[in-house]
């Protein structure tokens, strides 16, 4: 057992080596699937460093691409060449397949028009080296050779691409400018979240006011980590979550007013270095229709 998990709870523990819920790894303790040093574990056991971890996992059919009913989806190519593909997903599209998710996907999409990813990758994220939020709009790279993804992935894991993502938030941040760090896991009471949680994974935020109405503020935000919710995560925690985020404690009714369906989040900017030649490339994205609408709403009212 990781010294990194002594202490916590089997649930938890569970939760964490193998990215499942926790009531899915309660579940597993129930049906008697987990042992610690030989001996069955409840999901309220508390697991130590150096023990030894036996747990037996559901089979799981084989991985099936799902039929792409919408080819066209939105997506957007910004940039296409054998190695890396750019493009601009629409808000309400997954990045990629996963479970109990049935809508469209880029993956989808970009198989229905017949542009081949890299086979690198888990079955389901084949050519994928970062992702997106369903509601999170934006430039999104994908490989398209087996080369650019081993090379991408490792610009990711050396924290050499530049991310940035234009986000309004509610009210106005003190300091306007600032870094956030702040470690991130799964919520330990909704597993469908994620929050600020002690022992989490390392996770940094800079960010910096470029506009403010009365009610929220358009902020440029450049991550240094890459956590799911990241930013979503940490302007909540600054009790100034993401315009339209019901998920982290957004006004529903300033969302409503200003006809918002979904965060008003988008990545806007990606530079990284080309896998096959080495310079740096740098892509830029405008916040779409939405978002544009939502902002102008508010400007008109300050």
């Amino acid at each position: 057992m990781p010294e990194g998990l002594d202490g916590l709870r089997v649930d938890a523990a569970l939760a964490r080596l193998f990215g499942i819920s926790r009531t899915a790894a309660a579940d597993l303790a129930a049906a008697g699937d987990v042992q610690i040093d030989n001996r069955p574990a409840g999901k309220s056991d508390r697991v130590h460093a150096g023990a030894w971890l036996e747990v037996t996992l559901p089979a799981v059919e084989a991985w099936q691409p799902p039929a792409e009913t919408e080819p066209e989806a939105g997506i957007l190519i910004v940039y296409d060449d054998p190695d890396v593909i750019v493009i601009e997903k629409p808000a309400g599209i997954a990045t990629h397949p996963s479970p109990g998710y049935e809508g469209p996907t880029v993956t989808g999409g970009l198989a229905a028009k017949g542009i081949r990813l890299s086979t690198s990758g888990a079955a389901e994220r084949q050519g994928i080296v970062h992702r997106l939020d369903v509601g999170t709009s934006g430039l999104l790279v994908l490989a398209r050779s087996e080369w650019a993804y081993s090379n991408l992935k490792d610009q990711f894991r050396e924290r050499t691409v530049d991310k940035r993502y234009l986000a309004l938030v509610q009210g106005h941040p003190d300091p306007s400018a600032g870094t956030i760090d702040a470690p991130i896991d799964r919520h330990p009471g909704h597993a469908y979240r994620f929050a600020v949680v002690a022992g989490g994974r390392d996770s940094v935020t800079h960010y910096e006011t470029v506009e403010a109405t009365r009610a929220a503020s358009l902020l440029s935000i450049k991550l240094e980590t890459g956590r799911t919710h990241q930013i979503r995560v940490h302007m909540s925690a600054l009790r100034h979550p993401c315009v339209g985020d019901l998920t982290y404690g957004a006004d529903p009714k300033l969302a409503a007013r200003l006809g918002l369906t979904r965060q008003w989040l988008h990545a806007a900017g990606l530079t990284f270095s080309h896998p096959a030649t080495g310079e740096r490339v740098e892509f830029a994205s405008e916040p779409p229709a939405d978002l544009a609408a939502a902002l102008d709403t508010l400007r008109l009212e300050s």
